[in-house]
């Protein structure tokens, strides 16, 4: 079995409960709710060593979300993974796009720190970005 550290282990719990605040959130707020949370200003002080602490973010929600017994897809992965980020004075982007499969429309969310994948940007190819929210309130 592979033996996680301490701050591995926190940042998981850290990720599952705010897969659970981004689940709640999608499962009852509106939309314009979502966009809103997405677009939050970054308050905190970046830390020393941002991509040290991206990294850990994105493998703690990925990991989370793994074990979830609820629904933990794209769009609570990005929001759970941006709002530990923004915790951490990190500012990210939330993409939102659709593509066609088939003859229906599919929705995905990804989040970008800079020009690295924090959460779903594997799975982002393929699909036209239809709104990008940023911190700052120009998405």
């Amino acid at each position: 079995m592979n033996r996680r550290s301490g701050v591995e282990r926190r940042a998981a719990a850290e990720a599952f409960v705010w897969l659970v605040a981004a689940s709640l959130v999608v499962r009852f707020a509106p939309f314009r709710t979502i966009a809103t949370i997405a677009r939050r200003r970054v308050d905190a002080r970046p830390p020393a060593d941002p991509g040290r602490q991206v990294a850990l973010v994105g493998w703690a929600v990925a990991a989370a979300a793994r074990r979830a017994r609820f629904r933990a897809v794209c769009i609570e992965r990005g929001l759970a993974a941006q709002a530990m980020l923004r915790r951490r004075g990190i500012a990210t982007t939330l993409h939102y796009g659709v593509a066609r499969a088939g003859g229906n429309l599919t929705a995905h969310v990804w989040v970008r720190w800079g020009e690295h994948d924090v959460a779903g940007g594997a799975e982002a190819a393929g699909f036209r970005e239809l709104a990008v929210f940023t911190p700052d309130g120009t998405g």
